[in-house]
């Protein structure tokens, strides 16, 4: 049954400030706000940010703000949908260009959120994470999960550039964020990509996962390249040529509150994505791609991110007739499947 909902202001002046002075609410007038019908309200937009145009201005950002001053070097992609100053992406996901010049050193800490490093351009930069020295090369994903120590370096010559991607608004949310400094890390010799280089092989015994709740910490670009590549042609029919990145020792997804993927489009490949709950982030790896959301419609050249509201279907399209695409993705799957809301329409 569908009815009209009184309103705030149908309700006398002292009765509503009769309650506020006893720190209380009336419900009804604002029930269609927080349970709308069918669809959540979404703030939410879709949003494409150029790197042509982020490029310059985090490189000016290198000029202006010696490292010490900054600490992270980072331009935040934030979606104007949550307000800018809100330096979101989606409902849970913060998105964050992170610069580092040659021979800097961004400090050690760890935090409360969980985060994950795409590697954009540029080479001789390293993540050192719970010990653990993490090479830096374009398309790489390096985790920095939760209370881990992490810091950065580069030896090389040129500006090494990443894509932060954090659970930060959903943990600042929960009053939870926070972070700890310290001071430079003594590396380890394990290297985790090493010992889960090849897929359906692991170290024996398996059942021994000692202390390490992820035993990944780097996930090379060249492997899941190769995966996708092998998908696509031992599978010819499959649309959706797409590899998750998980923790080789569970198979479940390798961060706990997001998820993260790679996804190849065929030349010339126009690949529907069905509505599903979760806010969607696209980078682009290699290639060109189309990215319909809704009536909008974007053009991803390599290194464009751009965010999609949950709950909205996405058509994705390689712009090359004769080479494959390749775009990384992340998404609030894991949250939604923990909480039991996720689905797909």
């Amino acid at each position: 049954m569908s009815h009209e909902l009184g309103r705030l202001e149908d309700l006398p002046q002292d009765y509503r400030d009769e309650l506020a002075s006893h720190n209380l609410v009336p419900l009804w007038p604002s029930l269609r706000g927080v349970l709308p019908p069918d669809v959540p309200t979404r703030q939410t937009r879709a949003t494409h940010w150029p790197y042509q145009t982020i490029r310059p201005l985090l490189l000016k950002a290198g000029e202006l703000t010696p490292i010490e001053k900054a600490e992270r070097r980072v331009l935040v992609l934030a979606n104007p949908g949550h307000g800018l100053e809100r330096m979101q992406a989606s409902a849970a996901i913060y998105l964050g260009m992170q610069l580092l010049l040659p021979g800097e050193w961004a400090p050690s800490h760890r935090h409360t959120p969980n985060a994950v490093r795409m590697v954009v351009e540029g080479t001789g930069a390293w993540s050192t994470v719970d010990g653990e020295k993490c090479e830096m090369v374009r398309g790489d994903l390096i985790l920095t999960p939760t209370g881990l120590w992490h810091e950065h370096g580069h030896d090389g010559t040129e500006p090494v550039v990443w894509l932060d991607v954090l659970d930060l608004p959903l943990v600042h949310y929960m009053e939870a964020s926070y972070h700890v400094n310290g001071g430079r890390q003594t590396v380890k010799p394990q290297r985790g990509e090493r010992a889960y280089a090849r897929g359906g092989v692991v170290p024996s015994p398996v059942f021994q996962r000692a202390h390490k709740a992820y035993p990944m910490l780097r996930y090379p670009w060249a492997d899941a390249r190769a995966a996708l590549e092998s998908l696509a042609a031992d599978q010819p029919a499959l649309d959706a040529v797409q590899v998750t990145y998980t923790n080789p020792e569970t198979g479940a997804h390798c961060e706990n509150i997001l998820g993260f993927y790679a996804l190849m489009l065929r030349p010339g490949q126009t690949l529907p994505l069905p509505a599903r709950s979760p806010a969607t982030v696209l980078h682009q790896i290699e290639g060109d791609t189309e990215v319909q959301v809704e009536a909008q419609t974007f053009t991803l050249a390599e290194a464009d991110t751009c965010c999609a509201p949950g709950y909205t279907a996405i058509t994705l399209k390689n712009r090359s007739p004769d080479q494959p695409a390749f775009l990384f993705m992340a998404d609030e799957t894991p949250l939604h499947q923990k909480l039991g809301v996720y689905e797909i329409r």
